[in-house]
């Protein structure tokens, strides 16, 4: 079973997946195993269970895994909270072979880091791969990259860009941006250990003007009882970004809480806009990489939304 189902996931990233070493090999119910992510990310696996019945097949899962990929290592990557919901422990532990603390990658034709025991998700964020080289495409001038993390969107754009401005709160992931940015060669990124409010909502940062703004917050809509929140914190950095972009500049725009649908997040930029005196058009309208297939009949297959606008 466990062996067909995990083909069948690998045999369609083959169709739709290129330019990296590093992607999402089996998502959940997307690929008919509910509970179950697996990410490769090189010659390494990381496993998340978030059920009763896939924890309890792990070493089954991980034989598998070794039988089809042939990877160095395994590692279970069991610290996400649902586990919680289902009394299972959060835990990070090697199934089989070694798995080091850090790994390098080539996405899109960068070199980039991930930590593989401690990074965001399994790692970093790889539903973004695709985002990153469309937001790259309409970059330039001067840009801001809000919520950076570990420097996905801004070492994409840094090549369109004369200067980014790259603003995360973890000191540890921007350490980890830094090297990314270092690896490549890049030296035109700036990096700012702030919080994204705060900063957008000082008086003297509001009067800069950036030509590109990415906004790729956490999820803020992590349950439906925090929506109405959720919805005001999203309409509050669009806000701020839309009045800093200089006319035509470009808004990437991303939500990856599924509680907030694509309709309700351009209601909020909508809103935004109207609040900020701005007219918006909409140049793309996106979501996951195509390693995170979304199912008809499974909508929380979709959750992220990256929208791509011109402020005019």
């Amino acid at each position: 079973f466990f062996r067909e189902r995990i083909r069948q996931a690998a045999a369609f990233r083959e169709k739709v997946v290129t330019g990296t070493d590093s992607l999402r090999l089996v998502y959940s119910e997307a690929d008919f195993l509910p509970g179950l992510i697996v990410d490769r990310y090189g010659a390494h696996l990381v496993v998340q269970a978030l059920s009763q019945g896939m924890d309890r097949e792990q070493e089954k899962i991980a034989a598998v895994l070794r039988e089809l990929f042939q990877p160095k290592g395994i590692l279970a990557r069991n610290d996400a909270p649902v586990r919680v919901k289902e009394e299972l422990p959060r835990e990070v532990k090697v199934l089989d072979g070694e798995v080091p603390d850090v790994v390098t990658l080539r996405i899109n034709g960068f070199t980039l880091e991930a930590e593989l025991r401690t990074g965001q998700k399994t790692g970093i964020f790889l539903d973004q791969r695709e985002n990153y080289l469309a937001a790259a495409r309409y970059a330039r001038g001067q840009a801001l990259d809000c919520f950076t993390c570990t420097g996905g969107f801004a070492i994409h754009m840094a090549g369109r860009c004369e200067r980014v401005l790259a603003v995360d709160s973890s000191a540890a992931s921007l350490a980890v941006a830094r090297r990314n940015a270092a690896l490549n060669g890049i030296e035109n990124i700036d990096f700012l250990e702030a919080n994204v409010f705060d900063l957008l909502n000082a008086p003297a940062f509001a009067r800069r003007r950036f030509d590109t703004i990415v906004l790729d917050p956490p999820a803020f809509a992590k349950s439906r009882s925090n929506l109405d929140a959720a919805v005001r914190a999203y309409k509050e950095i669009n806000l701020r970004a839309l009045r800093l972009l200089a006319p035509g500049g470009i808004l990437v725009s991303c939500s990856c809480s599924h509680h907030l649908s694509e309709a309700e997040l351009l209601g909020v930029i909508s809103d935004a806009a109207r609040d900020a005196g701005r007219a918006v058009r909409i140049l793309e309208r996106r979501m996951q990489a195509q390693d995170h297939p979304v199912l008809l009949s499974v909508p929380e297959t979709l959750y992220l939304k990256c929208l791509i606008l011109e402020a005019l």
